[in-house]
């Protein structure tokens, strides 16, 4: 059989974002899938049909909203509107219906609308508002350039440098440090010294908690601050499904000759003295110069690398990497008509983006205490997504779709419990509390399709349910990430690299982590690469 210059393990959006970048470039890329459809947690399914509804629903069965991948230059770098790629605006990128009572704070792409919508809500955090996103701007001008390098101390110092020398200093004279300070806050610390409004605390603090670190975690500040760069990037949804995206790169790669195979997972990486040679799968071995693993790292080093090919020392910290007990559920619902908020039922731009169900940040904490109890919240966080709104395609024979993530839903619960007996009723709790704003959606629920946490690890190989991987806290991030000696998307055997979300900066639909791997490979497989 003809060896491939790349075999990429998982067809995850990191992996494609890689295998893109390679193919651009001339190399052979072979990408192998273990489920029947590609894209790895961005992909999109079609479900529910009926007679009523011949032709369903599009259900993304993991990632949904699109933030980060606007900020790097990867779309437009491949061109991937070439490819069938057609975003829509999601705008306001996120809305707060006030829990009880009347008023909605709107979060859109410009900042004066926004400011104008707080205005109504909590008029005393409108400058407040301002000079947040003001303050955290600056930063996070360099902190983006640092995402996209590979996190050596120097490269990450360098970026973040050279970033506020291009785009003005990091802090204002004569703040530099309480700017630290903020910086090395938790989230929850920042949002509550920043807002006076409750509402508005709680609006920022169930949307920085979408990282996953809880509120009172250290040096996690500029998960709220990260507010700052939805003003420049806005939020979008693929039209057709959040799949697209990865659907768009695997027409690239096969468009460069690339070829990607589903239903094919890697059982074994066939290594001999110290060096990656090929995979081997059910039924056939596959043989390549490189090989990069999109795949969770303890699933590549522990599974399919195996403790007899690395270091004990080596094994041992990959095995004692934070992968946290869980992160959320979701529940991805079609519906006969969309939420009408008690608190805005006429509101003509609540469906547009991401709608924050949080009553307080009290409410938060409490879902927060059960979670680490190992019970799954009384009163979950909620954020809903209606994208039918915006994009008919997705449900194209009429009906709406209702995505609702919530959040603090431990992997592994207290011994008399199991996710496969409570799901339905954890699952029933996440639709109450929409039905608690919008009581119209009782009864409205067509169909649904349940993720708990075991059941993302089942579906997506996303250890004990955790969306970003591993941990997202400060001791596994950067150069920390996933353990110092891979932090830069190599492994200790010889042509096998990572690129998945367990690597710098982490997960959320970003495509930085494959992006970052694409060069370091192309730089060591000295392969000109004259776009970066």
């Amino acid at each position: 059989m003809p060896k491939q210059d790349v075999i990429i393990i998982g067809s995850g959006h990191n992996g494609l974002v890689t295998g893109c970048y390679l193919a651009k470039e001339g190399y052979s890329v072979k990408v192998l899938e273990r489920q029947e459809q590609l894209g790895g947690a961005v992909s999109t399914e079609t479900m529910f049909k009926s007679e009523k509804y011949p032709k369903g629903f599009r259900m993304d069965v993991g990632s949904s909203v699109h933030i980060m991948i606007h900020q790097t230059g990867i779309l437009e770098e491949l061109e991937l509107e070439k490819y069938g790629l057609d975003y829509i605006e999601m705008d306001p990128i996120m809305s707060y219906p006030v829990p009880e009572g009347k008023g909605v704070i709107h979060f859109f792409k410009d900042l004066e609308r926004t400011l104008d919508s707080i205005a109504k809500v909590a008029p005393e955090d409108v400058e407040n508002y301002r000079d947040f996103v003001e303050f955290w701007g600056r930063i996070n001008k360099g902190v983006l350039k640092a995402f996209m390098v590979p996190p050596s101390g120097k490269n990450i110092v360098t970026e973040v440098a050279k970033g506020q020398i291009r785009d003005g200093r990091m802090f204002e004279k004569g703040k530099q440090l309480g700017g630290l300070q903020k910086i090395l806050s938790s989230y929850g610390k920042v949002v509550d010294d920043a807002f006076e409004n409750p509402h508005m605390k709680a609006a920022l603090t169930w949307f920085a908690a979408q990282s996953g670190p809880t509120p009172d975690h250290p040096a996690t500040g500029d998960f709220a601050g990260w507010q700052s760069m939805l003003h420049q990037s806005g939020a979008k949804h693929p039209r057709g499904g959040s799949g697209m995206l990865t659907q768009a790169m695997a027409r690239f790669i096969e468009a460069h000759g690339g070829e990607i195979i589903t239903g094919s997972p890697v059982e074994e990486i066939i290594i001999e003295d110290e060096k990656a040679l090929g995979v081997q799968t059910e039924g056939r071995a596959y043989r390549a110069d490189t090989i990069i693993s999109n795949a969770h790292v303890q699933t590549t080093m522990m599974k399919l690398v195996g403790r007899d090919h690395l270091p004990s020392s080596t094994y041992e910290k990959v095995e004692n990497i934070n992968v946290g007990n869980g992160f959320g559920m979701v529940i991805r619902c079609a519906v006969e008509e969309l939420p009408r908020y008690t608190a805005c039922s006429d509101d003509p731009y609540i469906h547009n983006g991401m709608q924050l169900l949080a009553p307080s940040v009290q409410y938060m904490n409490d879902a927060i205490g059960d979670y680490l109890q190992k019970k799954p919240p009384t009163d979950p966080a909620v954020l809903a997504m209606t994208f039918s709104q915006i994009d008919p395609d997705v449900a194209p024979s009429g009906g709406h779709t209702l995505f609702a993530w919530a959040q603090w839903h431990p992997y592994q619960l207290q011994d008399d419990l199991h996710w496969d007996d409570i799901r339905e009723r954890e699952a029933q709790k996440i639709y109450d509390v929409v039905t608690r704003y919008a009581p119209n959606m009782e009864d409205k629920l067509i169909d649904w399709y349940i993720q708990s946490p075991l059941d993302i690890e089942r579906k997506h190989g996303l250890l004990r349910g955790n969306v970003m991987h591993v941990e997202m806290s400060f001791d596994q991030m950067f150069m920390f990430r996933p353990i110092p000696e891979m932090s830069e998307y190599k492994t200790p055997i010889e042509n096998l690299y990572l690129s998945s979300a367990s690597c710098h900066p982490g997960g959320g639909v970003f495509g930085a982590a494959g992006y970052n791997a694409a060069n370091v490979i192309l730089k060591d497989t000295k392969k000109s690469w004259f776009n970066i």
